[in-house]
């Protein structure tokens, strides 16, 4: 609901203001959602001896479930008080509702995670860091850019360190698949995989929540601050790719690792341009100097950060020039990105109900996607247009409703 002012004057500021604020943020989670589902769905190398990186590996690898994370932290600050973080009673009451909307997230993803798929599924990560930032809530934007910094410095060298003694355990502190609810039986390798071990480590991972957070907290309803993202975002993301390459290529980086690994024939420098979630990581200090996708590494923190603060500086422009042009041109991506809990599940089904089975007759992997890419954005549309919730995402706020609520005070 948009706020009104106390004088006439002021109401149409503050309705514009709150109208692009949203526009632009949905948006850029709804085009998180489009790309992660890219890179489900098309192959993020080519199939010979080299593994020859595809565009769509090039492009989305990394960058998509990092901007997903990103915009998770900047709604979090959003409904915290924005650029005034909620402190006392009410700060409390943010936490517990907060909370509660983790437990029906990781409860969808625990549920979904048996499910026979080739895609690493995040939500059980992504209800784990909306549990741990809970303690930063609070914090205003110098603070947490001050943390944030520190955690993209500290941690990749801590799970460098501990990453080993995980995976050398008997048992292994690693799934090796998707969470699930009998996963709860072995808290000790769930919790070494969700923090260090697997695909998305919630340890590296808390960075982009604190940053996404400092972002909740600036002035975003400003003609500035996008801007501002929109630049420094690309310029953090060209300075810490160009540096990771440096490292590997002019520095002897990627040499010093190939000689580390068993098979001299590894294709990694294909790796290294899309996904080292599959490695190890382990033995040489070198991995620690890489800036690839899923590798977990301070350079891959920040150009990662960097891009999605890019995209949501961006996305936020574009939100301003729909207000001035009377024309909502991104209602269905932003209506898309207002159920991204929903429409990511129901993916995932459409997914696992393909996989390890021939395409249907007359299909292709662009048909497939580009079939749920218009269902999602026209379905999306339909809902933002209506005002309504999607069905997960109903669960998810009345769960962040009961623990949001204050019984009055007898007096």
């Amino acid at each position: 609901m948009t706020p009104r002012g106390t004088a006439s004057t002021a109401r149409p500021a503050v309705s514009k203001a709150a109208g692009t604020r949203l526009s632009g943020i949905d948006a850029a989670r709804g085009l998180a959602l489009l790309g992660m589902m890219a890179t489900h769905v098309f192959p993020t190398f080519e199939s010979n001896a080299q593994l020859t990186p595809t565009w769509v590996g090039l492009v989305f690898s990394g960058r998509a479930s990092a901007l997903f994370a990103v915009l998770a932290g900047i709604g979090l600050a959003l409904s915290t008080g924005k650029q005034h973080p909620l402190q006392g009673p009410q700060l409390w009451a943010a936490r517990r509702g907060i909370a509660l909307r983790a437990l029906v997230v990781g409860a969808v993803g625990l549920s979904i995670g048996g499910l026979e798929v080739n895609i690493a599924i995040i939500l059980v990560h992504y209800a784990v860091l909306f549990l741990c930032v809970l303690p930063f809530l609070g914090l205003d934007v110098k603070h947490l850019l001050v943390l944030a910094l520190g955690w993209v410095l500290v941690t990749p060298a801590l799970a460098f360190l501990l990453r080993p003694w995980l995976l050398t355990a008997v048992p292994a502190l690693q799934l090796g698949h998707n969470p699930q609810w009998e996963d709860l039986s072995t808290p000790a390798v769930l919790l070494g995989d969700l923090f260090l071990t697997g695909y998305y480590p919630v340890l590296q991972w808390i960075a982009y929540l604190l940053i996404g957070l400092a972002i909740g907290r600036l002035a975003l309803t400003s003609a500035a601050v996008p801007a501002l993202l929109l630049a420094a975002g690309t310029v953090v993301a060209v300075l810490a790719k160009w540096l990771g390459v440096v490292m590997m290529e002019d520095w002897g980086g990627r040499a010093a690792l190939q000689a580390s690994l068993l098979d001299p024939s590894y294709p990694l420098g294909s790796l290294l341009q899309v996904n080292l979630a599959g490695v190890d990581q382990t033995g040489s200090a070198w991995w620690l100097a890489s800036s690839a996708p899923h590798s977990g590494t301070t350079l891959d923190l920040l150009h990662t950060s960097g891009v999605a603060a890019a995209v949501v500086g961006g996305c936020l422009l574009l939100g301003r020039l729909v207000q001035g042009s009377g024309w909502d041109f991104l209602l269905p991506l932003r209506g898309a990105g207002a159920m991204t809990l929903s429409f990511y599940t129901a993916h995932l089904c459409v997914m696992a109900s393909l996989y390890g089975q021939p395409l249907p007759s007359g299909w292709t992997l662009e048909g497939i996607y580009w079939a749920q890419a218009v269902a999602i954005l026209a379905l999306g549309a339909m809902f933002a247009a209506l005002v309504w919730r999607g069905p997960l995402e109903w669960v998810a706020h009345a769960a962040n409703q009961l623990g949001r609520h204050q019984p009055a005070r007898i007096r």
